[in-house]
């Protein structure tokens, strides 16, 4: 097998499944899923995925390029790899889901819709990011990167979002973070139904939801934007050094949730509000019958604003800047 994302789209499974090359193993697991396992023994264990929803293609083809790089000896890997391209229906339909958001079925919340093809999916790549970490060593290093892209513009072109977790970020992980060209950071402060916050809670990863840019159908993506994330994933892989880091990114976290719970949800914002567009204190977000949500803090920024959501699903973040941090990074510059 050559390259990972057409055997994915096709449909179907490869002729072989499995192989050995001079410098690794690879194995395919499942429609979609990859793991790549270097012959000499290492100590760090990498999830990638990309594809979750299947609209967000820059990711996927960015993904594609490294693995192909792999699988045809150009470059070397340093780590054991699982590559989870995470909805291949959606990704061949270019939508972003079929019948449910893949995204808000983790940590299983996919029981919920049995007939849904979603869930099915969630529950296969729990099981297989489970299956790959029980083979590890017990001091291996777990990191999980989710690679999406967001449905709006955004004032911050990549950024982070990081699941809640009680435990501190590590040191190196965050490094890699800034080092991918992260201009921002959002920080939960909540659990939810992510992939990167199962691989948090359940398996104590170190994760990440790394947004690149706007979502765009395949090969009208503009990869340059992203070539600071894309070599870092490299250095990643390789164990190479990190590319120069230019500037820490800004930190954000959840002041609260905006949730459809009605088909009389209406949201205040036009089409065209960017992520992170700031609104001042007392501006009426969104209502949905009785409820009303407004900006409570001085100042707070909207994060992936969709009135389109299903009921019961979040409509919205709004975020507080960690005036702290932030005002540290303007001290350096």
């Amino acid at each position: 097998m050559q390259d990972l994302l057409q055997q994915t789209l096709s449909g179907t499974a490869p002729t072989d499944t499995h192989g050995t090359l001079p410098q690794l193993r690879w194995q395919w697991l499942d429609e979609g899923i990859l793991e790549l396992t270097p012959l000499a023994p290492v100590q760090h264990a990498v999830a990638i995925s990309a594809g979750i929803h299947g609209n967000e293609t820059a990711p996927v083809e960015i993904v594609n390029q490294l693995i192909t790089e792999l699988l045809q000896g150009a470059r070397s890997l340093a780590v054991r790899l699982l590559v989870l391209l995470g909805n291949p229906p959606a990704l061949r339909a270019g939508k972003r889901y079929l019948r449910c958001d893949l995204n808000r079925l983790f940590g299983g919340r996919w029981q919920q819709f049995e007939n849904c093809p979603e869930a099915q999916r969630a529950l296969r790549l729990e099981q297989a990011l489970e299956t790959f970490w029980q083979v590890g060593a017990h001091q291996e290093t777990r990191w999980h990167l989710d690679l999406h892209t967001a449905i709006r513009g955004s004032y911050h072109t990549r950024f982070g979002v990081m699941p809640f977790s009680s435990r501190p970020w590590p040191d190196d992980f965050m490094q890699w973070l800034t080092a991918a060209g992260m201009e921002a950071l959002v920080f939960h402060r909540a659990p939810g139904g992510t992939f990167t916050h199962y691989s948090c809670e359940h398996f104590q990863a170190a994760s990440c939801t790394l947004e690149l840019g706007k979502a765009l159908p395949f090969g009208q993506n503009d990869l340059t934007q992203f070539e600071a994330t894309r070599r870092a994933l490299a250095a990643l892989l390789s164990g190479e050094t990190l590319p120069e880091i230019s500037a820490a990114p800004r930190r954000y976290r959840v002041a609260q949730q905006i949730t459809r719970n009605s088909e009389r949800f209406q949201l205040h914002m036009s089409p065209e509000t960017l992520n992170f567009t700031a609104f001042p204190q007392g501006t009426l977000l969104a209502e949905d019958g009785e409820t009303r949500y407004f900006v409570q803090q001085a100042r707070e920024y909207v994060l992936f604003p969709n009135p389109n959501v299903a009921p019961g699903l979040r409509a919205g973040l709004m975020l507080v800047e960690d005036n702290a941090h932030n005002a540290a990074l303007s001290g350096e510059r």
